[in-house]
């Protein structure tokens, strides 16, 4: 047994080894974190971390910032309860262009300081470039993308009126009223004052003393901002109807259009309280749902602690399934869209129940790794309560990532993909996309009060397409918008922008073809306003670019980027 597997208490061994895969694995990931550039050790208070606005960690983005063609890479950092203000802060790195990486943050300008919790990356006022929102331990920031023009990021947070000076967590661009442009929603968390943190007396888990919160600390109110044009926005959460019945203790955040009517709906995963889902009734009015649809809690109606937030068309149907990933000695939860507008809770059906309990889930992915035509699920991992270590808790503090390979109708656990496997970290957020041009998905995970985790996917590839949707009419990409992959042996759609907790993902559909045959593959988007387009004879091992408003099909061969 290596030394990081003995980290691990007995017990997580033992539910490992019950539920392991008897065949060996084909996935296999190498960690490439010390030759990647990226030498950010993130700051997110002490160590360990003992309050509660300590223990979220920073987010992060994959964006094209200077339009190069490759994945760059945004950090969010922390700061101190001693001085939230001053933190060593965030960062961004270029990508060299082979899956190095280059910290510029200086040279473009980026010197946030403040206590940052995650970003939501979108063209929000439609000059083709990429900009920034990072929300903060109050007040959030955007930074517009002026590399074109300056060579540099602004501060224009005052000019747009999206300052929200709450503890936000996690946050997302859409087109809600579906004019064009890109609206903003920013989950809100809890009331907390660093001067004076919250009594821990009396707080226990499981027979042992711990921070204080969630419960009982005030929840704060999420917020709709409202896309004027010209670069602002307006409050708009009560007149557009994003009110629940109360505050939601908010972490995550995902845009999407739940029920195929064409209008992008939004879910809001909660901490230890109902989830929210607003249904957009058309024009960007919306109602409450959740409990009504069935996903505000899981089957047995009971409130979990939502963190991640993944979607994936796990039963084929259609409709975007949603996984949520929650505390521990609880279950990660995947609720299936049936047919209306109803919610099922399938996890245990997929195989994603009882091996996730000793867990504590943070950011998670559907993506397929191995290009076999089906999805496989990437979850992080690391508990908030540095009392766990030595599993007093029948866990651990530190934990090592959950990688599941979809096998027919369920999703079983690998535990031995190279650099993915038995060993612990206190992981947080996650990104994902080709940060090497190679054409399959890489991972990059953040941990707490230390470095991100660069995982390079090293796993056997079979015939792969790569699709990037443009926009030409106000955003640079459709954020909200279906790509559909057909082929003899079915249909297989991805779901473009945003991500999972506090963080976002490449705007990219990765597609795997496995035993498929190339010359009858058909492309299908659906953009985010329900409109949809179709291409025919696709070439296979290629960069596809799909334009709203365009016939024309641009092509490009992988590693074709790279400079």
């Amino acid at each position: 047994m290596t030394k990081s597997q003995q980290r691990i208490p007995a017990l997580l061994l033992a539910w490992a080894a019950l539920l392991a895969p008897v065949a060996a694995e084909p996935l296999r990931f190498t960690d490439v974190t010390a030759t990647s550039g990226i030498d950010l050790v993130s700051t997110s208070g002490r160590q360990p971390s003992r309050d509660i606005l300590e223990v979220n960690g920073g987010g992060l983005a994959l964006l094209d910032f200077d339009r190069d063609g490759d994945l760059d890479l945004f950090l969010a950092n922390g700061a101190t309860l001693d001085d939230p203000e001053q933190g060593p802060g965030s960062r961004l790195y270029s990508n060299n262009g082979d899956g190095t990486f280059e910290d510029v943050s200086g040279r473009v300008g980026l010197t946030l300081r403040r206590w940052a919790m995650g970003v939501a990356v979108g063209d929000y006022d439609g000059d083709g470039d990429d900009d920034l929102y990072v929300t903060c331990f109050g007040p959030n920031v955007l930074l517009r993308n002026e590399i074109d023009v300056t060579g540099r990021f602004v501060d224009a947070t005052a000019a747009a009126g999206v300052g929200d000076a709450r503890w936000s967590t996690s946050a997302a661009f859409g087109d809600v009223d579906a004019d064009g442009d890109l609206d903003l929603y920013v989950a809100n968390y809890l009331e907390f004052d660093p001067a004076q943190p919250p009594d821990r007396r009396g707080r226990m888990f499981m027979g042992v003393p711990v921070m204080a919160g969630p419960s009982g600390l005030k929840a704060q109110a999420d917020v709709l901002y409202e896309n004027l044009g010209g670069g602002t926005f307006r409050e708009a959460t009560s007149a557009r109807g994003c009110v629940p019945a109360q505050p939601g203790y908010g972490l995550g955040v995902r845009l999407f259009d739940f029920d195929r009517d064409g209008w992008q709906d939004i879910f809001v995963g909660n901490d230890s309280q109902e989830n929210f889902l607003f249904h957009n009734l058309g024009a960007g009015k919306f109602k409450e749902v959740g409990v009504v649809s069935g996903i505000a809690s899981n089957y047995d109606g009971g409130n979990q602690a939502t963190m991640g937030i993944a979607l994936a068309d796990v039963d084929g149907n259609g409709y975007a399934d949603v996984f949520t990933t929650n505390f521990s000695s609880d279950t990660n939860t995947l609720h299936l869209k049936l047919e209306g507008r109803w919610f099922d809770d399938r996890t245990s059906q997929f195989g994603l129940g009882l091996v996730s309990r000793p867990f504590l889930g943070w950011g998670a992915g559907f993506y397929d790794f191995d290009s076999d035509a089906d999805e496989d699920l990437f979850v992080a991992n690391g508990h908030v309560y540095p009392e766990a270590a030595g599993g007093k808790m029948d866990t651990d503090y530190e934990q090592p990532p959950l990688l599941f390979e979809r096998r027919g109708k369920r999703f079983e656990r690998v535990l031995d993909a190279g650099a993915i496997g038995a060993t612990p970290y206190s992981g947080r957020a996650t990104a994902f996309g080709d940060i090497d041009d190679d054409g399959d998905v890489d991972v990059i995970m953040t941990t707490l009060n230390g470095k991100p985790r660069v995982f390079r996917n090293d796993s056997p590839q079979r015939g792969v397409v790569v699709v990037e949707l443009r926009d030409r009419r106000g955003s640079r990409h459709p954020q909200g918008s279906v790509v559909e992959l057909t082929a003899a042996t079915g249909v297989q759609r991805r779901w473009v922008g945003g991500g999972s907790f506090q963080s976002v993902d490449a705007p990219v559909a990765y597609f795997g073809l496995g035993p498929a045959d190339s010359a009858s593959l058909k492309l299908r988007v659906v953009w985010s306003d329900g409109t949809a387009v179709e291409h025919s004879n696709l070439p296979v091992g290629r960069r596809l670019t799909v334009t709203r408003g365009s016939t024309k099909l641009e092509t490009m061969p992988l590693g074709g980027r790279k400079r």
